[in-house]
């Protein structure tokens, strides 16, 4: 086989891959551009062949969802929901997954899948299932604790539950499985030198998790800002959550139900992009930290 054939075959087998990405992630984008640079331009009464076309229009669409209140009022939900359910969610992980990694632990299998199971059921009907229990006329909490769950404010400590509940079980088995890649040498040499399994924990186990716990809070925080199913599932069951609540409802509003594409893709991608900033501004100040404490 000649050398130039034997180059060639690493990309034949990247050719099912470069079409599926090409397909589904490359050409979706390059439309969501197209549509964002343009506007439909109504003449006259808007009747009769014509009155209706698509005219270019630069940056104007960005421009208006950049200047949009109800787009960044949705921040500002997303912002308070996101805070609440990193720090809870990615806390109860961080726990689970020490607890699970310690020299004694009674059914830890069991512990295990009971615990990671909530991740498995689909948002949807996690969403529901958590609606049912905090309405009013069925909740079983209502005879114990007299709170509307489903206030203007508490809604938002509500769907934070359910982003955790269902949450916490797949960042644990990301935190547990590094942990069991540690190398148990190094507990050992702590536990020769007097340290407790808590201070084994604290200042061994936590700082070599520390490449997971930024992996965890990257993809929560991407997650998080593409909260949609919690809030949209929970709209009709109140009157507390606008078609707005979260920007990506902001999009489905726009392009569902006002029929507004080329505001919803622009507005798509000032969402995309603003994940971006936040998720490498995130990755940069851990990054600087780290080398500065270096």
């Amino acid at each position: 086989m000649r050398r130039s054939d034997r180059g060639a075959w690493p990309y034949l087998f990247l050719t099912p891959a470069i079409v599926l990405f090409t397909l589904f992630l490359a050409v979706p984008i390059g439309y969501t551009v197209y549509l964002a640079m343009r506007r439909t331009k109504v003449s006259g009464l808007g009747l009769g062949k014509g009155a209706r076309r698509e005219v270019f229009v630069g940056f104007d669409n960005f421009a208006a969802a950049l200047s949009d209140a109800e787009l960044w009022q949705g921040w500002l939900r997303v912002l308070g929901y996101g805070t609440l359910v990193l720090v809870v969610m990615l806390g109860l992980a961080l726990v689970f997954a020490l607890m699970l990694d310690a020299t004694r632990v009674r059914l830890a299998r069991f512990s295990r899948i009971a615990i990671f199971l909530p991740y498995a059921v689909p948002g949807v009907a996690a969403t529901l299932l958590w609606g049912f229990l905090y309405l009013p006329s069925l909740s079983p909490f209502r005879a114990i604790l007299d709170v509307d769950f489903l206030g203007a404010t508490t809604v938002t400590y509500s769907m934070a539950n359910v982003a955790v509940w269902g949450g916490v079980g797949f960042n644990m088995l990301v935190l547990y499985t590094a942990l069991r890649a540690i190398p148990r040498d190094l507990y050992e040499a702590a536990r020769l030198d007097g340290a407790s399994e808590l201070q084994i924990a604290l200042r061994v186990k936590v700082p070599l998790l520390t490449p997971a716990i930024i992996l965890t809070t990257v993809f929560s925080i991407i997650a998080t800002i593409q909260v949609f199913t919690e809030p949209t599932t929970l709209r009709p069951l109140t009157n507390t959550i606008s078609s707005t609540w979260s920007p990506l409802m902001k999009v489905y509003r726009d392009a569902f139900v006002t029929g507004d594409l080329y505001s919803a893709a622009a507005t798509s991608i000032v969402i995309a992009a603003i994940s971006l900033v936040l998720s490498f501004g995130f990755l940069r100040v851990v990054r600087n930290r780290a080398f500065g404490e270096g």
